[in-house]
């Protein structure tokens, strides 16, 4: 499956901006961190050399009809109360309605993250519980690791991104665990500020294109698993 053309991956580091709104080294200085977020940071996906080599590995394992995430469940916190969870679809459903279903609750999971997301940053809570119940794995870890770094550096933020998640693929067909989201995210209305009212100036946001993988856990709830992020004007 061939990728977009100029999608980059990019890992920044905490003195170097919040993804697309870099500030100097002298603003923000204490903690370096190896990811970004979106709005607030530009993520890459966690020790990878390129999102091109990431997003192909992962399509491949989606391809192969993976089963879903073997790994233990993260305990799932408090939930966003602007997302709710959907029950599981009835055995007596239709393959078309299962895979809608798992359409549906993936772009909800998608979504879900970045609202948990934007929560926590308005008081820059890495350790935040409810964010394990939309993202595990390398996204969580992700979502936590810039949170911290605003956290040591003193900033927080105010609003949250706007998304246009879609979905680009299902595996397998009739009976999807793993879901790939695409995404035009504006981070424009996401901004950070320090905590303590000393002066600090964010760049302004932009349009990026994101894209995550997202599965179906043990415990019959989907979270992203991966995601990567490429530069402001991408979308």
């Amino acid at each position: 499956m061939p990728l977009p053309a100029g999608l980059q991956a990019a890992v920044m580091r905490a003195d170097g901006g919040l993804g697309n709104r870099s500030t100097s080294g002298s603003e923000v200085g204490a903690v370096e961190t190896e990811v970004r977020i979106p709005g607030r940071r530009c993520i890459a996906w966690l020790r990878a050399a390129s999102l091109y080599m990431m997003i192909a590995v992962v399509m491949a394992l989606a391809a192969c009809g993976s089963s879903g995430d073997s790994s233990p469940a993260p305990t799932p916190g408090a939930t966003v109360t602007s997302f709710s969870t959907r029950p599981s679809s009835p055995a007596s459903a239709t393959p078309a309605s299962v895979a809608e279903a798992a359409r549906q609750d993936a772009v909800a999971a998608y979504l879900g993250m970045w609202k948990a997301d934007a929560q926590a940053s308005h008081t820059a809570d890495w350790r935040a519980s409810y964010l394990s119940r939309y993202a595990s794995g390398e996204a969580l870890q992700v979502l936590t690791g810039g949170l911290y770094a605003d956290h040591a550096n003193g900033l927080v933020a105010q609003g949250e991104p706007v998304n246009n998640p879609t979905v680009t693929s299902v595996s397998p067909t009739n009976s999807p665990t793993s879901v790939m989201v695409s995404d035009c995210s504006d981070s424009r209305n996401w901004l950070r500020h320090k905590a303590d009212g000393s002066p600090f100036t964010d760049t302004p946001g932009g349009s990026r294109r994101i894209i995550a993988e997202v599965r179906k856990h043990t415990d019959g709830l989907w979270r992203v698993t991966q995601f990567g992020v490429a530069a402001v004007g991408s979308c």
